[in-house]
């Protein structure tokens, strides 16, 4: 079996990122473009400029409250995540709690027939096992491909992360835990059963992340 790799691409300027992510597709089966790290102005260009390639491409576009870098108004970024959402990405990457209170934007992207990575993060600590369970069955409901991704600070975190993938049969999970003694994680997730691993170009964006060619090296 090949395990697959998806390389987090966070270029700033939308006018160099189809050779960016060219370069990623050339050796890594998907790459997740990070649009939050653009300014919201200049993310229809950077879609047009990159559109024959999104189809093996996860959109993200994280808010501050969520990790990530978007600077406009919740109502910016849903008009953008629907925007997103007409370009038929392979996955859209969409919040849990957003998801979760915006019944609207469930239906448009369901109507654009773009399927959704509903993802949540917990950036301080693992959650108990019975709080990651609820979370991941009220995930699925969403959506068949699942993102849960917290911060371990020993290995019993790590390992209750992993242990979800004992009840994810029926769907498409990626669990793992961030932080560099739970590096292995990003790993052992393949194993298990994630259709894809989140790996770097370069220089790691997440705790713990490998690049593209120490993945390679070890799966």
């Amino acid at each position: 079996m090949k395990y697959k790799t998806c390389v987090s691409i966070t270029e700033k300027n939308p006018n160099k990122l189809n050779s960016v992510l060219k370069k990623a597709l050339t050796k890594s089966e998907y790459a997740e473009i990070r649009l939050d790290f653009m300014k919201p102005s200049e993310i229809p260009i950077a879609l047009q400029n990159v559109e024959k390639k999104l189809s093996k491409c996860v959109c993200t576009l994280r808010p501050k409250n969520e990790g990530g870098k978007f600077s406009g108004s919740e109502k910016e970024r849903i008009s953008i995540l629907k925007l997103i959402s007409e370009y038929n990405p392979f996955l859209l990457d969409i919040e849990f709690n957003t998801l979760k209170n915006n019944q609207k934007l469930r239906e448009y992207v369901k109507k654009s027939k773009t399927v959704i990575l509903v993802s949540w993060h917990d950036f301080t600590k693992t959650p108990n096992m019975k709080n990651l369970n609820s979370k991941l069955k009220d995930m699925k409901k969403l959506s068949n491909f699942v993102k849960i991704v917290t911060v371990a600070k020993s290995t019993n975190d790590t390992s209750r992360v992993l242990s979800l993938y004992n009840k994810s049969s029926k769907i498409k999970l990626i669990a793992f835990a961030m932080g560099e003694q739970a590096s292995f994680s990003r790993i052992l997730c393949l194993y298990l059963g994630s259709p894809f691993t989140y790996v770097s170009l370069g220089k790691a964006i997440a705790p713990g992340q490998f690049s593209l060619n120490e993945m390679k090296t070890l799966v």
